[in-house]
């Protein structure tokens, strides 16, 4: 008996198919039946099926002899189903690597529950992904039922998100009926009679939104059918007394989702809406609980079809109306902005007033929060002002540290007074650069891919990306900080503006160099005696999302064996998007991984870290200040070279072992070799080329000598910057 019976009905999607059966048969756990019932497709759906079929036994074809919808084609594969277990999967969907493992791993971590929910992302045809936006309800770790936490029913009730437990199916009789909508009336009684639920904080499947041929965007009469699934639903609970508390509630949803119906375009013929509208209304009223309330949007379901056409009408007369007047008050607020900034642009700078920004006002972070800390300790007088990005994010700064909100007046108050700026990405185009004002700029990182004006070859790379305004605003840098000769040359060539670079280091790294401590390991209960190896991938730009699974997480983090900690950190960019809910989440809750993107300080996870693993990531050039063993996972570097391009080739010039596929990697861990002499010489000599500056007083020279002007004690050398300027660093 398999653990899962996975069924698949299929109706007209012979250009889908493939895609969504090999996402099934190509996944790590392999115990399971896929039962694809040919729903008398008119297409190549049935041949597809059968070839499949003749190559691997666990697909199980059904060719019904007529065509009988979606449901019911999902009735014809119950009676064949095996499993432990029934999910299924519309034919243009997919699941998601590793997706069973985590949904059998989730089963038997909750003691088998009659339903586990799991997560899905919205894949759009033009290439983006839009996870759930409900994901959070999802990681409640204890079992549950609907009346404990009835926030589960506010996701979208579909079938295909979900594990149901076959007994318990069987047991209660469920099946679906024929008609659009079939999902309703078999998700609501499966969620409110199921006695054990559990949650999966996993994105498990990929729900397609398709251009055009999806059934439930086709204008037509069969909209209607959504009446009878709801009678359906509600029959279910007149049966069943002890579930007559949910009919408020039903109700309620019903007359959502009814409207929701009636308001969307591409839905009802026009000419049918009013029938529509009345139907619902007599269903609301039929269904009505005895003193039940009726407010909010489904009141208009009290009403008659012209008053629901007026109420409609009002409310986008009233939108319209509201556009026109934030439009008037953000034109009001921008020229009231502007005078504020010209009246403090015509006041003289403020010598000592020193403005910060790191990674576009996320917070104090990088490169110039070293140099905010060095200028605290050898220049108090000096004030700094963070510029951070909402208010949000002023709430979650260290005490005592002042900020501005971008665009506030404040903002403009301090931009327009200010001497100095410290920033490691652009400001915003609207900051005007006064004479006398001093831009520092200090990157973030030693480059490795392309950056800058290299993109202008690089379509895919500069995708939304606008290299002529990039270079406008990098022509108010004064000072490029650079930490090795490489990326001295690196900036002068994708950055060609009249700024002088200054070899610095890289401030951040000052606490690498210094031998400062991490409170990482103790905030996150990993032992002493482990051996914590670092996992941090770079974004792909040939992925539209820049997320790509290139390792199994869960097989990585057992194949370095015990007395081994993994820890993974996704790259910046990808931190708030689906990436994380691709099995990374779901695996640092049960403990398997450590989930360290969300960590604000890179240098505290860096010198936790015993090793590292990575792509492409310029994060290799702060770890080998360190001195610590580095392995770089090359297995895509052809296909990442095309379409973003590097300065060099880290596999041919790497700080320490390469591997080129997963097997190759796990080797490297399990002979040693990782850590090895050649791997030492390796990290030697690129230790010598790319952290030549990096002494551990960075961020002391940027404080002593571009914002006290001092000089510097001790040599120090330079090469000419693009400006033809001196360098600030020179001692002559």
């Amino acid at each position: 008996m398999p653990r899962f019976s996975v069924i698949v009905p299929c109706y007209k999607v012979q250009g889908f198919l493939r895609e969504c059966l090999d996402s099934v048969l190509g996944q790590s756990f392999g115990d399971f039946e896929l039962i694809a019932v040919d729903d008398r497709s008119p297409d190549g759906c049935g041949a597809i099926l059968d070839e499949y079929a003749g190559r691997d036994s666990r697909v199980k074809v059904l060719h019904l002899p007529e065509n009988v919808g979606l449901g019911m084609a999902r009735n014809a594969g119950l009676p064949h189903a095996t499993g432990d277990y029934l999910l299924f999967l519309d034919s243009d969907d997919t699941l998601t690597p590793g997706a069973l493992r985590a949904v059998a791993d989730r089963l038997a971590e909750t003691a088998d529950p009659d339903v586990l929910v799991f997560d899905y992302a919205r894949t759009y045809w033009w290439g983006g992904t839009r996870r759930n936006v409900l994901a959070h309800l999802l990681a409640r770790e204890e079992v549950f039922t609907a009346a404990e936490y009835p926030q589960i029913l506010d996701l979208l009730m579909v079938v295909w998100n979900k594990a149901y437990r076959r007994d318990f199916v069987t047991e209660h009789g469920f099946a679906f009926p024929p008609g659009y909508y079939e999902d309703t009336p078999w998700t609501f009684p499966v969620m409110l009679s199921a006695r054990r639920i559990a949650a999966l904080d996993r994105i498990c499947l990929h729900y397609r939104q398709r251009r055009q041929g999806n059934i439930l965007s086709t204008t037509s009469r069969r909209h209607f059918d959504i009446h009878d699934q709801y009678e359906r639903v509600f029959a279910y609970l007149a049966e069943r007394p002890e579930l007559a508390s949910w009919r408020p509630y039903l109700h309620r949803k019903m007359g959502e989702h009814c409207l929701d119906i009636l308001a969307k375009p591409d839905r009802l013929p026009p000419a049918d809406k009013a029938e529509f509208f009345r139907r619902t209304a007599r269903m609301f009223r039929a269904h009505r609980p005895e003193d039940g309330r009726v407010d909010g949007e489904v009141a208009v379901l009290t009403g008659s079809w012209t008053g629901y056409r007026l109420r409609r009408r009002t409310a986008r007369a009233g939108r319209a109306a509201a556009r026109r007047a934030d439009r008037a008050r953000r034109a009001a607020a921008a020229r009231a902005r502007t005078g504020w900034a010209a009246l403090h642009a015509r006041r003289p700078l403020d010598e000592n007033l020193v403005v910060y920004s790191a990674s576009s006002h996320r917070g104090v972070l990088g490169d110039p929060a070293a140099v905010y800390h060095a200028a605290r300790e050898i220049a108090p007088w000096l004030r700094g002002v963070w510029v951070v990005r909402d208010r949000e994010t002023a709430e979650g700064l260290p005490d005592g540290v002042e900020h501005v909100i971008v665009g506030s007046r404040r903002y403009l108050e301090v931009t327009a007074r200010a001497k100095f700026f410290v920033n490691d990405v652009n400001w915003p185009g609207t900051l005007a650069k006064r004479p006398g004002s001093v831009h520092i700029h200090t990157h973030q990182g030693t480059p490795l891919k392309y950056l800058g004006a290299d993109l202008r070859d690089r379509p895919g790379a500069r995708l939304g990306f606008d290299v002529p305004q990039m270079l406008r605003r990098a022509d108010r840098w004064d000072y490029s900080l650079v930490a090795c000769r490489h990326a001295e040359l690196v900036w002068e060539r994708a950055y060609p503006c009249h700024f002088t670079s200054v070899r610095t280091g890289s401030p951040r790294n000052d606490v690498l160099v210094n031998g400062g401590s991490s409170g990482f390991r103790e905030r996150h209960g990993i032992p002493a005696d482990h051996t914590v190896v670092l996992y941090a991938p770079t974004r792909r730009d040939y992925r539209r999302g820049g997320h790509v699974d290139r390792i199994d997480l869960a097989r990585f983090a057992a194949d370095l064996g015990e007395g081994h900690t993994l820890v993974v950190r996704l790259h910046p960019s990808l931190a708030n998007g689906p990436a994380r809910g691709m099995g990374l989440a779901e695996l640092a809750r049960r403990r398997i991984v450590v989930d360290a993107t969300g960590e604000p300080h890179l240098a505290e996870v860096l010198l936790a870290a015993d090793a590292l693993v990575t792509d492409y990531s310029s994060v290799l050039f702060d770890y080998a200040v360190l001195d610590r063993p580095v392995v770089v996972y090359a297995d895509d570097w052809p296909a990442f070279t095309a379409s973003r391009g590097a300065y060099l080739d880290i596999t041919a010039e790497p700080p320490g072992r390469v591997a080129r596929a997963y097997p190759e990697l796990v080797r490297l861990f399990g002979s040693g070799d990782w850590r090895d002499e050649e791997s030492a010489r390796r990290r030697a000599a690129f230790r010598e080329r790319f952290c030549e500056f990096e002494d551990g007083r960075a961020a002391e020279r940027v404080v002593r000598t571009l914002l006290l002007g001092e000089p510097l004690p001790g040599p120090a050398s330079r090469i000419p910057g693009q400006s033809g300027s001196r360098d600030a660093l020179s001692t002559a």
